[in-house]
């Protein structure tokens, strides 16, 4: 902007030098030069353009309400949420059953049972009873086991008993013709052979 006391003094008007400063101040103060004014017009337009579609957008929205029921809109936003819910919820369920099938799978193996109608049986009283898999490991599945073996030790393969009949004796047998075996022998099998054959000594087998 070119100087307004030089603008003055060209059209043939002068501000004493000791009002000068005062006039300068008082003009800035009142004025502003055109560049500056269009400046701000600029970002006035700008601004308002702005705003223009702002407007245009969220009138453009609400358009699309037009005519919707604002309470069913919002139960439905409700049932959304819940199944959204109830979705997290079956999703978290069938990883702690995955969990627990998989960690009772492997521990099981550590018992024996007689038969694989009564392994099953067991399988699913523990899964009734609502044990929780921690880690890996099934909590108070231990004192369940023990606790159906007291009421159906007839599931269950009795290891003592198993281990008695492993140290039964056996004997080796040699006849003409037969190749000798190796066998339990039970007290009706031994009166059997003595029958068999009157001469044989069985005392050391009983």
């Amino acid at each position: 902007m070119d100087n307004i006391l030089k603008i003055l003094k060209e059209f043939g008007l002068e501000i004493p030098a000791d009002k000068a400063d005062e006039f300068s101040k008082r003009v800035r103060e009142n004025y502003k030069p055109v560049s500056e004014f269009d400046k701000r017009v600029s970002q006035l337009e700008t601004e308002r353009d702005d705003y223009k579609t702002k407007f245009e957008q969220a009138d453009k929205t609400l358009k699309n309400f037009d005519g919707v029921d604002a309470e069913a809109l919002n139960q439905e936003i409700a049932d959304y949420k819940t199944k959204i819910k109830e979705q997290e919820e079956t999703y978290k369920k069938q990883m702690e059953e995955r969990d627990f099938n998989n960690a009772l799978s492997k521990e099981i193996e550590s018992y024996q049972f007689t038969t694989e109608a009564a392994k099953e049986s067991v399988i699913n009283k523990v899964k009734a009873a609502g044990l929780k898999c921690v880690e890996g490991k099934i909590m108070g599945l231990n004192d369940m086991i023990t606790a159906i073996k007291e009421k159906d030790a007839g599931a269950f393969v009795d290891e003592k008993q198993q281990e008695l009949e492993g140290k039964k004796a056996k004997f080796t047998t040699n006849t003409v013709g037969k190749q000798s075996t190796d066998k339990k022998i039970s007290p009706a099998e031994l009166m059997k052979l003595k029958n068999e054959n009157p001469d044989m000594d069985i005392s050391q087998y009983i």
